[in-house]
């Protein structure tokens, strides 16, 4: 892979009347990257994939793919595979066929011979199937023909609009475990609002709400941000005044008691950034001195949809 960005964008913004679609994405997208691009419906997923596959242009704003900008034309088309939210096929072709149709609309260095297209099959699980009508394949079928007519021009970026969100779950499974077999060959932008797939498959994500970016970063990173500063203890022996001691502790923004059991109470402590370890210290004295027991003293792990929901309807940012 190239050391420029795989994806590249500045300003980007698409408006129509009376509708702001997009405004202002600045965005950068790690080549060989598998990156998640999240947001809810109307966020302005579509339009920003539309934008990058050159299906339409920007109000302003500028991106580039490869290095290449897309106003480029051939040159940038080259570099980019697409997959539409619906992919539409010739009913009465063949997979095989398919696939030599599409790969014939390329210059000639980037057509697939009739070996490589047998391969392609192959990896995308038609190998038995390429020799049928599309018109008789099943959903997760034609997903799979649609990334392997994206892939046939052996592309630096491939651009996929929901590939999953149509498909019972086998079919997502097969879809996504091709996705993570294109890891560091082509870089894979996707988007999606399924969270439990990006969470699965992805090493980065963006996350768009009415039409702006919200936060992009590693999903690791993303997912960390949200969980140092929150502790969850439990207390044996805990009583009504516990939780406003536990909120008294040094390095403590507040406390909330989540569970109740008999004298066993659980609580969440919201902490000062980086203060998390010096916290669970003070716990365990704090119980040592009031001849309580702690059954639980860690930092809360939060998943994508909890971090998703939190930044999208809350608008909560983390530090």
């Amino acid at each position: 892979m190239a050391d420029h960005a795989a994806i590249a964008t500045t300003g980007l913004t698409k408006h129509y009347p009376g509708v702001a679609a997009l405004t202002g994405l600045t965005l950068e997208v790690p080549a060989g990257s598998i990156y998640g691009f999240l947001g809810p419906n109307g966020a302005g997923k579509s339009t920003t994939i539309k934008l990058l596959a050159g299906l339409t242009r920007p109000t302003s704003g500028t991106s580039s793919v490869a290095g290449i900008p897309v106003s480029a034309g051939a040159d940038y088309r080259r570099e980019v595979g697409y997959l539409a939210q619906e992919p539409r096929f010739y009913d009465w072709m063949t997979g095989r066929e398919t696939l030599r149709f599409v790969t014939s609309l390329y210059p000639t260095d980037r057509r697939s011979d009739d070996s490589a297209i047998t391969a392609l099959l192959a990896r995308v699980g038609l190998a038995d199937a390429g020799d049928r009508k599309t018109g008789t394949y099943s959903g997760g079928m034609r997903q799979r023909l649609g990334i392997a007519q994206a892939l046939v021009g052996r592309p630096s970026v491939l651009l996929l609009d929901e590939p999953v969100s149509s498909l019972d779950p086998i079919g997502r499974r097969e879809v996504l475990e091709l996705m993570q077999d294109l890891k560091g060959e082509t870089t894979v932008f996707y988007s999606t609002h399924i969270l439990d797939d990006v969470e699965r498959v992805s090493d980065h994500v963006a996350i768009l709400d009415a039409g702006k970016l919200v936060r992009a970063e590693p999903t690791a990173q993303l997912l960390a941000s949200f969980t140092k500063d929150r502790l969850r203890v439990g207390i044996s022996g805990a009583s009504d005044t516990t939780r406003a001691e536990l909120a008294a502790l040094p390095g403590v923004e507040s406390a909330e008691q989540i569970e109740q059991a008999a004298d066993l109470r659980a609580y969440v402590l919201r902490v000062a950034p980086n203060a998390a370890k010096g916290v669970q210290s003070a716990v365990t004295r704090f119980a040592a001195e009031h001849n309580l027991t702690v059954t639980e003293n860690q930092q809360i792990t939060l998943g994508l949809e909890d971090v998703f929901m939190r930044l999208v309807n809350q608008k909560e940012h983390a530090a």
